[in-house]
């Protein structure tokens, strides 16, 4: 699947666009139809710990999913939208099923 990752007002580093990629290549086993994600890592200019957000958007035939976490890191946001997108994909499924 291709992944676009872009990062806002930072260089993002190769080890992250990769774990991002390995991650989101896994919600494939769920949905088999995914077209391209989208992914925007931005960090907020606050004082909060939890200010790396990781916005992904995956578009799939008909629609696109979109989802929003704020972390600590990067990779555990990333790793949260990857689970949220695993249910949303699984349960997608099995409503197409429903009507086939």
């Amino acid at each position: 699947m291709k992944v676009n990752v872009q990062a806002v007002n930072f260089n993002v580093d190769r080890k992250l666009v990769d774990f991002t990629q390995e991650r989101l290549d896994k919600l494939e086993k769920f949905y088999d139809k995914i077209v391209s994600s989208d992914v925007f890592l931005k960090v907020e200019n606050t004082s909060d710990k939890e200010n790396k957000i990781v916005e992904v958007r995956i578009n799939v035939p008909g629609d696109d999913l979109m989802v929003k976490k704020i972390a600590k890191t990067f990779e555990e946001a990333v790793d949260s939208c990857a689970s949220s997108l695993e249910r949303v994909l699984v349960k997608r499924k099995e409503k197409l099923r429903a009507h086939a």
